[in-house]
């Protein structure tokens, strides 16, 4: 099997809205503009993608990984952390972050991977109540 990762471009777009439905359409031209995705292919097909952006205006925050359906616990996802870390600590940043809901899985994934435990936010206002959100972090 061949594993290839490359930058988000707008050739990705369908592709990208079949998974993310979080990101809103304009902000893609910036994550494309910016090189502030990624988009895993496995043997040619488009199977995962990353998307981040910098908290604080100073640390990489991974805000969306999303591995499709039927192409889970293969290592799609850690191959995309991974690439993500490799490329954010050549351009000299030593601290990757993310967040997950407390009752999402992901957690179990991120801290398997290395990320700690490090806050959390709770969002008490009307209508962008949610579960607590974990902030995890990891040097790099």
């Amino acid at each position: 099997m061949s594993i290839a990762i490359h930058p988000v471009t707008e050739a990705d777009r369908a592709f990208w809205f079949t998974l993310d439905r979080h990101l809103i359409r304009e902000e893609f031209a910036r994550k494309v503009r910016d090189r502030m995705g990624y988009v895993l292919a496995a043997d040619g097909r488009p199977t995962a993608i990353l998307r981040y952006s910098l908290f604080w205006d100073s640390i990489p925050f991974c805000t969306f990984l999303y591995v499709k359906e039927g192409a889970r616990r293969r290592g799609y996802g850690r191959l995309l952390m991974e690439h993500w870390e490799k490329d954010m600590k050549a351009r000299g940043y030593g601290l990757a972050m993310t967040s997950t809901q407390e009752n999402e899985e992901a957690q179990h994934f991120y801290r398997a991977i290395g990320y700690r435990d490090c806050g959390e936010l709770n969002l008490p206002f009307p209508g962008y109540e949610q579960p607590t959100e974990l902030i995890l972090g990891k040097a790099i």
